[in-house]
């Protein structure tokens, strides 16, 4: 970590289905008194709920101060922020209107504290899907409601661990209907957006970006899928004339089972399991889900609610601990970024060390 403790980073949490295992990884993770030294966690919930699970937790020794103003943060402690006063019915593994409601409550209070800058970055506990929809609450996940939220055109869902980045084009929509969305104007987006991320959010002066082909073998020049020959190739063209360092499209199988990936600072994988599969089967450490083109930061664990270990101590908090940090050192980052552009002469070493690599990445061997 490069911040130091006398400029610690507020992070945020959301509590997440309260049925579910986030409480149990939100106190193992932010329990470990070693975690005020690199940041001031602030969680989104109510005392009721935390301290039933801290409960269930004994041999965590866990101590917070209760707030109800963000202005009133104690950076020497864990911070609950208050955000309902109900007394809510806890039922560890179970679907229902209560957890949804709850989770919706501190997730919707926590992304408008990071708008607002009250906040330095958030993290996000796991919800379920089904029990958050509402008039309301209309989205199929936190990616679509926090770019609603901050009003952008677009964000990346962005998959990061030691040794790949996946990002996707299309997240959860129905296998019928990916096609669709495979554009030209959504691939450049996209690529566009994880461009600049692997430059301002992970340091990478220059990035290389893989491709992948919607279709088996890539479409195999048009014989089994016509995407490639039509969007995707131009799309790749277009971004490179923009300045983009992208290559493919690539045959999903062969790219990721030859370690291509290896190659590249981050892939575009064009649906849901196409990326996450070989993410979740090939990353090395712990996985977290990241929402790039936001004007905050927002990580989030690689798994879900998991209501079939919840209430009984079994969760492992390896990933969200890894969601922590990785908002930590985004947030690192983007101030390095800002510092060095306010003097780019300390950038003239990085260029010249850059530019005497040779970037010639014509094609990745089927």
């Amino acid at each position: 970590m490069s911040l130091s403790s006398e400029n610690k980073p507020i992070i945020g949490i959301s509590c997440g289905d309260i049925n579910g295992i986030g409480l149990e990884i939100i106190i193992k993770t932010i329990g470990d008194a070693r975690l005020l030294e690199i940041c001031t966690p602030v969680l989104f919930a109510g005392n009721k709920v935390l301290n039933f699970y801290r409960k269930s937790l004994p041999e965590i020794n866990f101590n917070f101060s209760s707030i109800k103003d963000s202005s009133r943060i104690n950076h020497k402690q864990v911070n609950l922020y208050n955000c309902w006063e109900d007394d809510v019915a806890i039922t560890p593994g179970i679907l229902n209107e209560q957890g949804g409601k709850c989770a919706v409550i501190s997730l919707v209070t926590a992304a408008q504290a990071l708008k607002d800058g009250k906040i330095d970055g958030l993290v996000t506990a796991p919800i379920h899907k089904k029990n958050t929809q509402s008039v309301e609450f209309n989205f199929t996940g936190h990616t679509p409601y926090l770019k609603d939220l901050f009003g952008v055109r677009d964000v990346v869902m962005f998959m990061v661990a030691e040794n790949m980045r996946v990002a996707l084009l299309t997240e959860h929509v129905p296998v019928k209907d990916i096609a669709a969305h495979i554009t030209r104007e959504n691939i450049l987006s996209k690529l566009h957006l994880m461009n600049n991320s692997l430059k301002i959010d992970f340091g990478i002066d220059k990035p290389k970006i893989a491709v992948l082909g919607l279709n088996p073998h890539a479409g195999d020049e048009g014989l089994v899928g016509t995407e490639e020959e039509e969007i995707i190739k131009p799309a790749i063209k277009e971004a490179k004339q923009r300045d983009i360092f992208c290559f493919g499209p690539y045959s999903a199988d062969a790219f990721f089972a030859r370690g291509s990936y290896e190659k590249f600072d981050a892939v575009l994988a064009m649906y849901h399991d196409q990326g996450l599969i070989p993410f979740k089967s090939l990353a090395l450490g712990e996985g977290v889900n990241f929402t790039a083109g936001l004007e905050g930061v927002r990580t989030s664990p690689d798994h879900g609610v998991a209501f079939d270990i919840a209430g009984k101590s079994k969760a492992d908090e390896s990933s969200f601990r890894e969601a922590v940090f990785k908002c930590i050192d985004i947030i690192g980052a983007r101030k390095e970024y800002e510092r060095q552009r306010q003097n780019p002469l300390k950038k003239i070493s990085k260029a010249i060390v850059a530019n005497a690599v040779d970037e010639k990445i014509t094609e990745v061997p089927e």
